[in-house]
């Protein structure tokens, strides 16, 4: 039905689709990708593409969420009219989530706009991770992909060697995260009571559950400020928790994230994968350990490209 199968990636994360590329064994094409002098991005794709299965690998994320979305739509037009059979963006992480709905009078619902930004710029398929709202999914009129993170991190979490352990989810609202931790690893579930005043400000309340001489493992979607994780880790000492390691998908680690982790006595470990760039956070913060999600990335891709279930990496 399609003919090659090209990669195609921006500036954002590079290193993660040369990842993907190693485990599929294909080559990045390559992309021109620079900036006029007054600010607008040009984009240009350096290989004939007519006809071919065309894979964008562009997270939309920080420290430039507004560029890396403006690249991203900018080479699925690029794509759409160069004649490519087919399409798919692939976002690790979709910038704008955290704006699934109308909040307060006159708010716009930014999840849904850039979708729209997506949609007609030219992609027919998106591939993500860990959606911080799985209704995003319907704001968009092609086929998506919410890929779990769920095995990458278990891999992780199996090297603790820990048998007395519990999974924590950090608000109401992450409850089927944790559940699915959970239920996998076959082990008792707690929820952190907590109280948002601002955004970006939470305040940790109490413990649904009992932590008491465990190992509590807290399990969120990202880590944005830390404020959230940092409140939690607290509460579960408190709660009589004997070791503390945070699980996150999306490192996005704004603001004062970093400082906030390493001042936090509480938590050990923090497991999160590579959909953003870290870059020196890692030498700032010995706490942080990445788990790649390219092999995730590449099984996704292939059984696109050659029509398979890609059902079967729900499990």
């Amino acid at each position: 039905m399609y003919s090659d199968l090209k990669i195609v990636t921006g500036s954002s994360n590079p290193e993660l689709a040369k990842a993907i590329c190693n485990h599929l064994g294909c080559q990045l094409t390559p992309t021109l990708s620079t900036t006029f002098s007054d600010g607008e991005l040009r984009i240009e794709i350096g290989d004939n593409v007519r006809g071919d299965d065309v894979f964008v690998v562009q997270p939309t994320c920080p420290p430039s969420v507004n560029r890396n979305l403006v690249q991203l739509c900018l080479m699925l037009d690029a794509l759409k009219r160069a004649s490519a059979a087919r399409i798919t963006a692939v976002i690790p992480y979709y910038g704008y989530a955290r704006q699934d709905r109308k909040v307060s009078p006159r708010a716009p619902i930014s999840a849904k706009m850039v979708a729209d930004f997506i949609s007609v710029a030219g992609a027919q398929r998106v591939v993500t991770i860990d959606l911080h709202a799985g209704q995003i999914q319907g704001y968009f009129d092609c086929p998506v992909d919410n890929l779990f993170a769920v095995p990458v991190m278990l891999e992780a979490l199996r090297q603790l060697h820990e048998e007395n352990m519990v999974i924590v989810s950090p608000d109401a609202g992450g409850v089927e995260r944790a559940r699915s931790y959970a239920k996998r690893i076959n082990t008792p579930l707690a929820i952190v009571d907590k109280r948002r005043d601002k955004p970006n400000q939470a305040q940790a309340m109490h413990v649904i559950g009992n932590v008491k001489d465990r190992l509590a493992i807290i399990v969120d979607d990202m880590i944005d400020t830390a404020g959230t994780l940092c409140a939690g880790a607290k509460v579960l000492l408190e709660n009589g928790a004997t070791k503390i390691v945070a699980c996150a998908t999306h490192a996005v680690l704004s603001g004062p994230a970093i400082d906030r982790i390493n001042n936090t006595e509480a938590l050990s470990q923090v497991f999160v994968t590579d959909t953003i760039p870290l870059g020196d956070k890692l030498e700032r913060c010995p706490k942080l350990q990445v788990v790649s999600v390219a092999a995730l990335l590449g099984k996704t891709i292939h059984n696109i490209h050659t029509g398979s279930s890609v059902s079967v990496l729900f499990v």
